[in-house]
């Protein structure tokens, strides 16, 4: 018997092939060739399906919980599209691994390190991105909340791609340079890369379609759930990434599923930007002379200066 949550996660992956079949008909509509038809597909298959689905899965639960009952068909058609939506702009991101040169996601390579992929990701990367919109504009064109839709994803985009932007000249793997780093900087990276996606705009997404207002009188005061909203998700992302990167840091395989290489890998952590606010020089000159190398004895003197417990 499958759980509530294995039942949920289940119907939520049902519609992945109904949305995903939208988009194939679209692009055959097209005049697309076989060839390129097929490509697509994968591409889709490949990237966009699988991992935990939190952020899509959200927008269905937080609908629900606002309506307080279950949705009806057509609510959770317009809950699990946009869900979708996240999903997709999650593996748009997500492709952008190989500018940082990374090997593995979710156990297999990354998409562009697939044999005959290469470079051909970035053009993969935009038309899934396109995806996003054509599935906006072909079920929400008519509600009041379209636009309001359309900017969240556009303005999303924008802001995750800033924080990556911050994080790619900060931290460069071949390029390791301490300096650049400060806690003020990985808040940048936060903030815009991780915590405004991913869990603001599952929520708000989930508000649209139940037509929560933009403010409404409560008494003497103007409540404004969206701002509201905001000021408590914002900081949970931030929470969510910290808590990643000290796991990163600190946990075993084990416990997180993967081996941990931020310090390896040169990351802007949460965990480095602690230690280099409170070091002392002897401290810091370790730092500079073993963070951000391939080498698992660099990897040890490190986390001598920056014990998991």
């Amino acid at each position: 018997m499958l759980t509530d949550k294995a039942a949920r996660r289940a119907r939520f992956e049902g519609a992945w092939k109904v949305i995903k079949q939208e988009l194939l008909d679209y692009i055959t509509g097209e005049g697309m060739p076989k060839d390129a038809i097929e490509w697509y597909e994968r591409n889709l298959d490949y990237n966009v399906p699988g991992g935990k689905l939190n952020r899509g899965m959200s927008v269905v639960d937080t609908a629900e919980i606002i309506k307080g009952t279950p949705l009806t068909d057509d609510e959770y058609l317009k809950a699990v599209v946009l869900g979708w939506g996240i999903e997709l702009l999650q593996a748009f991101f997500l492709i952008s691994d190989m500018m940082d040169l990374s090997i593995t996601r979710r156990g297999q390579p990354r998409w562009y390190r697939v044999p005959k992929v290469g470079q051909i990701a970035i053009n993969d990367s935009f038309m899934l991105e396109a995806a996003i919109y054509y599935l906006l504009k072909k079920h929400f064109r008519g509600e009041s909340y379209y636009v309001d839709a359309l900017e969240l994803f556009l303005e999303t985009t924008f802001q995750t791609e800033m924080g990556q932007l911050i994080d790619l000249i900060t931290a460069p793997e071949d390029e390791v340079d301490l300096s650049k780093f400060s806690l003020k900087k990985l808040s940048l990276i936060v903030n815009y890369k991780t915590a405004y996606y991913s869990f603001y705009p599952p929520v708000t997404l989930a508000m649209d379609i139940s037509h929560v207002p933009q403010s409404y009188p409560s008494g003497t005061q103007t409540i404004e759930p969206y701002a509201l909203a905001k000021s408590i998700l914002i900081p949970f992302g931030v929470y969510f990434q910290i808590q990643d990167d000290f796991l990163d840091f600190s946990g075993t395989p084990e416990q997180v599923g993967k081996i941990g290489t931020d310090i390896l890998d040169n990351k802007c952590s949460w965990c480095v930007n602690t230690a280099l606010a409170v070091c002392t020089p002897e401290q810091r000159k370790v730092l500079d002379e073993n963070y951000g190398r391939k080498n698992s004895e660099c990897e040890r003197r490190v986390k001598v200066v920056m014990p998991p417990s």
